[in-house]
């Protein structure tokens, strides 16, 4: 491999002159800086990444930690930030958390040793003081981890409110909900707006609530058991897409027909949701959008420069599919 020295003894300059050029730092004649990258580029001289982090104390490297890389939302969230970075010259390091906590930090030492130079998180357990000993950027994407954190996420609980109420609208009045995990920020709003609406109609049933945890083999256990012993249910909202398959896996084991039965509403809008049968209605969330203003806020944080706003927080829209096509009740 071509080396920093070869590149100097090549052009006949010193290491020093070589690195100014490569960094942009410090005079360098205009013939002797056109000479330098000429000859860079002749011998194909690749810089040592590391050595440069461990020099300027950057990598050009962004940390993205998610909780479940098997939940197919969040990769979708994972690509919005790489497109976004590769075009600024960043790279990514994917760590898939599994909502441990000593995960989480295992992994900030990580970067931290290898001078990253931001992160984007999406944690249920992580907090502000864990961040601040790290004395890194950071943004948070999908929840919360501080009021003084750039976060990026949706209304979560307005939308389960458009949700739930889209399936009274078509006629629905015996709605089922299968809930995320009780810890995690998002799965509890989505609950509550479910709440909001069923408490409002008179028809909130404790009976109707069931555990999936944002996992669509669970889910799919849970509802089961639940169209069984409350065979009138005939709505389901589900807290994401990956449950609301689940619920449409239950159906189909019991021969309940969806949506002619059993209405079903996810909450995300994977581009999973758009391929099943029936494709499944839910309550999209901008995800691309999200995820590559949050590395933009990212990058402005590197650049030092200061962020106005901390909360960005989104509208969800209802994509009415299959799965909730029924003749939309008369007032």
């Amino acid at each position: 491999m071509t080396t920093i020295r070869d590149v100097a003894k090549d052009a006949n300059v010193s290491v020093a002159t070589v690195s100014r050029v490569m960094n942009d730092n410090g005079y360098v004649n205009p013939d002797t800086r056109e000479k330098v990258k000429e000859t860079i580029a002749r011998l194909n001289y690749q810089p040592n990444s590391v050595a440069r982090s461990l020099y300027k104390k950057e990598s050009k490297t962004i940390g993205i930690m998610v909780p479940d890389i098997m939940n197919p939302y969040f990769p979708e969230l994972v690509r919005g930030v790489e497109d976004y970075l590769i075009e600024k010259g960043f790279t990514t390091i994917l760590c898939n958390t599994d909502e441990d906590p000593d995960k989480e930090r295992l992994y900030l030492d990580v970067m931290k040793q290898r001078y990253v130079d931001g992160a984007i998180v999406v944690s249920n357990t992580l907090k502000r003081d864990l961040i601040d000993q790290y004395d890194m950027p950071v943004v948070a994407l999908d929840r919360s981890i501080h009021e003084k954190v750039p976060t990026f996420m949706v209304n979560n609980t307005v939308g389960a409110e458009q949700a739930t109420q889209h399936l009274i609208d078509i006629g629905g009045k015996r709605i089922a909900h299968v809930r995320g995990p009780e810890h995690v920020e998002n799965a509890t709003a989505r609950y509550d707006g479910y709440y909001n609406i069923m408490q409002q109609t008179g028809w909130f049933n404790e009976r109707y609530v069931v555990q999936g945890n944002f996992d669509q083999k669970q889910s799919a256990k849970a509802v089961k058991q639940l169209l069984q012993e409350q065979p009138e249910v005939d709505g389901i909202f589900a807290g994401n897409d990956i449950m609301a398959l689940g619920a449409l896996k239950a159906a189909e084991s019991l021969g309940i027909k969806v949506p002619q039965e059993l209405a079903i509403i996810g909450f995300d809008g994977i581009d999973l949701s758009s391929m099943t049968i029936p494709e499944l209605s839910t309550m999209s969330q901008p995800i691309y959008e999200m995820s590559t203003q949050a590395a933009d806020a990212l990058m402005s944080l590197i650049s030092g420069e200061a962020t106005d706003e901390t909360e960005h927080i989104y509208q969800p829209t209802l994509e009415w599919r299959q799965s909730t096509d029924r003749k939309r009740k008369e007032d």
